[in-house]
């Protein structure tokens, strides 16, 4: 005899709570099996993520000094080289530690910076006889050079880099490069303002920018190795003939019978506005906290500034282009220094070179 109705939805609803059963059963035990591989696979994770606590700074001069005082101040634990004893002491007074040669800094950091003037500084402390790379195995899994170089340079270090090993491998097993430039100037360093262009691996890129934004404002992408140098030239040919431009406007003005500072509001509000103008105005009398407000004294200095003009025209000559605006600018820096002006800030042709006066 078969069962009842009533029997029969008594028996569907014990299957179904029986189905039930065994299906918050299976969640839980998925959750607690998920949970788990997230959480095994975090730590595996962070367990292999690069150090960063100790930086290595090299060249510690007049815009090395306010990036590395900004880690300091960011809570990295910095240790400093240069071949500047003067410039090492004033972090030596602070209690940072200094060492004597950038092989002997490498040795005890996660990551190091360098700042440096020139390609053949950069190639002394990557190879030099005392440089990073005298070692088969390096400590540092990231060297990140901020120098304004040219690209090739970049790419050779790069390229020397990855034939040594890391002491301690993380997810990778050689050394990388990050070049990375900056624009701002000292006035930018010293707030750290900065703006980075960088060149290199971008997953290398992104787990560094801490360490960018610690000193700059701005941390900008630029693509493959040497690409970052690359944009610090075409920044600074244009920021050359800029100041040239609006120097001779200044003249101009000035002939013409405007004071600078009445040429410095317009420009300021009109389609002449220029970091040359509303922040790093050449005129002496029209801004306080700038160079020219203090005989042309600190700032980037005109020989760097021919350095890079040079470096950007050899890239110019090797494209096969024609930039008269560049070779000109060249040119006048190259008598602005060898007039002996070469210590000056690069703002200082408004008086050296076109013979400017003091607003009045």
């Amino acid at each position: 005899m078969g069962r009842q109705p009533s029997d029969q939805r008594r028996a569907v609803h014990r299957e179904r709570r029986r189905c039930r059963k065994r299906v918050m059963w299976r969640k839980k035990a998925f959750t607690i099996h998920s949970s788990f591989s997230i959480r095994w696979f975090s730590t595996k994770a962070m367990k292999k993520q690069p150090a960063m606590e100790s930086i290595g700074f090299v060249g510690v001069g007049n815009m090395g000094f306010h990036m590395a005082r900004s880690l300091i101040k960011s809570g990295f634990q910095i240790s400093v080289h240069d071949k500047n004893q003067e410039s090492m002491n004033r972090f030596m007074d602070s209690g940072i530690p200094t060492r004597c040669t950038p092989l002997q800094l490498a040795e005890e950091c996660d990551v190091v910076i360098t700042m440096l003037p020139s390609p053949s500084d950069v190639l002394e402390a990557f190879m030099g006889p005392n440089g990073f790379l005298q070692v088969e195995k390096t400590r540092p899994w990231l060297f990140i050079d901020s120098s304004t170089i040219d690209p090739q340079t970049s790419r050779k270090i790069s390229a020397n880099l990855s034939t040594h090993v890391l002491k301690s491998p993380h997810r990778m097993s050689h050394p990388t490069m990050l070049d990375a430039p900056v624009s701002g100037g000292v006035p930018g360093a010293e707030a750290a303002t900065l703006t980075f262009m960088v060149g290199g691996l971008e997953e290398v890129f992104l787990e560094a920018k801490s360490l960018f934004l610690s000193m700059g404002k701005h941390a900008v992408y630029c693509g493959g190795i040497g690409n970052g140098a690359a944009a610090k030239l075409c920044n600074n040919l244009a920021l050359a003939i800029n100041m040239l431009g609006v120097s001779e406007a200044f003249i101009l003005g000035q002939r013409l019978g405007i004071t600078s500072g009445t040429l410095t509001d317009i420009f300021n509000s009109s389609s002449a506005r220029c970091w040359s103008s509303d922040t790093y105005n050449p005129v002496p009398g029209v801004m306080n906290g700038v160079p020219s407000s203090r005989n042309y004294e600190g700032g980037f200095l005109s020989k760097l500034m021919l350095k890079d003009l040079d470096l950007a025209l050899r890239s110019i000559k090797d494209m096969n282009l024609n930039c008269p605006l560049s070779a000109q600018a060249l040119e006048i820096y190259q008598e602005t220094c060898n007039s002996g002006h070469e210590m000056k800030d690069f703002s200082c042709v408004y008086r050296h070179y076109y013979s400017g006066k003091d607003d009045n």
